[in-house]
């Protein structure tokens, strides 16, 4: 499927099928291949593009730094569409709409967005669990992650552990600084592995809030492994936690209740020597 402007409607029949909503309830995850076209995904990244090579900082959002880590030349954006208005035309895109909301079964709410460089060399983000740090209640969060180049183990693509959405929430462990930017790590759950998705320009991986799931550094020589995320709630969700400002799909800010323990997704170790 091919639409060439973001916030465009979908088709008439249901975007997600039968087969993927299966999967999505049996493994925690599923993938609409082609969801947004090529040009779409160019587009967006031609915006980040220009924000790193504009060189100015927007506190709160991204703020590159000098040195040998990559991910402090190339750091991921939070929340750009707060200020970048195609990250928020992409964030509220119809099509993402109309999956959610047959996931959840209910109207949805948009409540993060983020976008990924992850530069050649760069390191991965250890396995975790989004509702870690979403702390939605009741229910859970659902992302959906838009891979923006060919996205492969080489250069760092997304693993999963199938059936862990099942689980509730871990206690995480300390990753290994250097191979995650991020401190918590699950280890999988005995008898389950974590498995690689890999994902073409313009796919979606949706998956749910208590999945498992994480990246290896991008070992590539001359590849970036950029993506487009975002993070949704259903309209029941009584409380999230404060960083996660929610918003209607037509773009209403609606004010949730604080939950306690949350903060941005994956905590970022303190800078270290180089990567």
């Amino acid at each position: 499927m091919t639409v060439t402007d973001i916030g465009a409607a979908g088709a008439s029949a249901p975007i997600l099928t039968e087969e993927g909503l299966r999967q999505y309830r049996e493994d925690g995850f599923t993938v609409v291949r082609g969801l947004f076209g090529r040009d779409e995904v160019d587009r967006l990244c031609a915006e980040f593009t220009a924000l790193h090579a504009a060189g100015r900082p927007v506190p709160g959002h991204f703020e590159p730094r000098p040195g040998d880590d990559p991910l402090h030349r190339h750091p991921r954006v939070m929340q750009p569409h707060e200020f970048v208005p195609l990250a928020r035309r992409a964030l509220l895109d119809a099509r993402l709409r109309d999956v959610l909301e047959t996931l959840f079964g209910e109207e949805v709410l948009a409540a993060q967005s983020m976008f990924y460089f992850k530069p050649p060399g760069a390191r991965g983000q250890a396995l975790h669990q989004d509702n870690f740090y979403l702390r939605v209640e009741p229910g859970t969060c659902v992302a959906a992650w838009l891979a923006c180049d060919v996205i492969d183990r080489e250069n760092g693509g997304l693993e999963v552990v199938p059936g862990t959405h099942r689980m509730g929430l871990f206690c995480p462990e300390e990753a290994d600084v250097e191979l995650s930017f991020a401190r918590e790590y699950v280890p999988p759950p005995a008898g389950l592995a974590a498995v690689p998705v890999d994902m073409a320009p313009g796919d979606v991986l949706f998956f749910a809030g208590s999945l498992v799931h994480g990246s290896q550094p991008n070992r590539s020589g001359d590849r970036f492994r950029r993506s487009f995320i975002a993070h949704y709630v259903g309209r029941s969700a009584e409380r999230i936690g404060q960083y996660y400002r929610t918003l209607s799909m037509g773009g209403d800010r609606v004010t949730l209740p604080e939950s306690e323990g949350a903060g941005p997704c994956g905590t970022e170790f303190a800078p270290q020597g180089p990567h």
